[in-house]
């Protein structure tokens, strides 16, 4: 699916030992910063090694690939830096349909033709610095790691969908405590990308690249290879958060499929251990933030309540009554156990694993159940602490570990449903 012209642009480049992919993806504002921040960063950090940036355009129309090209060969005002080889820069499209490999497909291809011993992927956005090259491609060039996987400073009220859901969930499920399992900057070895092409992980072709980042993190970590995390400072997030469902199906529903696919990997696992850290720490600052919390338990309530008829069919009597005694509640009694939350999560997984009824109904009737914990998230911790916000996530995450004999009770009942 690659076209003549890039395995031309291949040919011409040859073998390399890093490779760091930057998708341009309408981000004319910001594609200028991240590809001087590489250029620097490669120039810096590994100044003898062959390396090959890949600029992939998945559609651009505001002209950032022109923009990206631009910085691939300006010069650094106030630098003398020179590479002792030859920087390349490649282009190509992807995720444009049948004739267009997806993003996933046309990374992880280049990184095999090309034999690169490290690779880097990195979104566009102000906060991308050269330190970000060698936090990413060094633990795996140089110390045998497979994945370099961020961690961001975030406020305390940043990333709930990661903090409530895909990183208890990831690390009770695959043993790898993971903090930022659904990145857009991250770094992996070759190895990876060879088991992941070989084994045809992502399709050739796809118009959207939905979860493909959460996906490629589940599968390195199910086969077996070393993760590791590093600090990168700040996160611009550039992926939209206005709209729920949508981002439920990219990472919940990422999640769900991939557990379906791989069940005897990840059922066999037990416990879970943290990441080793190869730079900085996780950082969390609490600064005074406007945020209203109260639609959100207005929209959980009336979801409860109107999504009746379907939470029956996805959860047990048992969860299902908690949950709705949970939604009668008055907002200053308000709590929602983290032992019921995971097993509303579990209980779910596994009707999406059984297709009780449409999985895309699935993923919508999760939304307002969120909305629910999040508002007792943000309502129970106001005054809360760093140490404090970090110590009530890991309590999510021991919840979700406890009731994993419960999610393997469920998974294997052969009856078809939830008991």
């Amino acid at each position: 699916m690659l076209s003549d012209e890039f395995l031309r642009q291949l040919i011409d480049v040859g073998e390399v030992d890093l490779l760091v992919a930057v998708p341009t993806q309408n981000r004319a504002a910001t594609i200028g910063n991240a590809v001087q921040a590489v250029r620097l960063g490669l120039l810096n950090i590994f100044p003898r090694e062959r390396a090959v940036l890949l600029l992939a355009d998945t559609g651009s129309r505001d002209g950032s690939m022109k923009l990206a090209m631009e910085a691939s060969s300006a010069t650094f005002a106030g630098t003398k830096l020179q590479s002792l080889r030859t920087f390349h820069a490649l282009t190509a499209e992807c995720g444009g349909g049948a004739d267009a490999p997806s993003f996933s497909h046309l990374l992880l291809a280049t990184a095999d033709l090309l034999r690169a011993r490290a690779c880097a992927v990195i979104a566009p956005s102000e906060n991308v610095t050269p330190e970000w090259i060698g936090r990413l491609l060094a633990p795996i060039y140089r110390k045998n790691f497979d994945l370099a996987l961020p961690l961001y400073r975030r406020h305390k009220f940043d990333g709930l969908l990661l903090r409530l859901l895909l990183y208890p969930m990831v690390s009770a499920v695959c043993g790898k405590k993971i903090h930022e399992p659904y990145c857009t900057d991250f770094g992996f070895s070759c190895r990876v990308g060879e088991e992941l092409l070989l084994n045809e992980k992502f399709p050739r072709t796809t118009d959207e690249e939905s979860g493909a980042e959460l996906l490629l993190v589940l599968s390195a970590v199910m086969n077996g290879f070393r993760p590791c995390e590093v600090f990168l400072g700040a996160k611009e997030d550039g992926r939209s958060t206005t709209d729920l469902v949508p981002a439920l199906r990219q990472t919940v529903g990422t999640l769900f499929s991939f557990l379906d696919a791989n069940s005897t990997a990840w059922t066999a696992i037990n416990g879970s251990e943290a990441v080793p850290i190869e730079s900085g720490a996780l950082e969390i600052t609490t600064e005074p933030t406007r945020i209203n919390p109260h639609r959100m338990f207005a929209m959980f309530r009336s979801g409860v309540h109107d999504l009746h008829e379907i939470l029956s069919s996805v959860l047990s009597p048992r969860t299902l009554a908690e949950l709705t005694a949970c939604a009668n509640q008055s907002k200053e009694l308000f709590h929602f156990p983290d032992d019921l939350w995971a097993r509303i999560i579990y209980e779910f997984a596994v009707s999406y694993h059984k297709s009780v009824i449409s999985r895309d109904h699935i993923i919508q009737a999760l939304a307002p159940l969120y909305r629910g914990k999040i508002y007792e998230f943000l309502v129970s911790n106001r005054q809360a602490s760093a140490p404090e916000i970090e110590a009530r996530v890991e309590a999510i995450c021991a919840a979700f570990e406890q009731n994993k004999p419960y999610l393997l009770q469920l998974w294997n009942n052969k009856d078809g449903g939830t008991p």
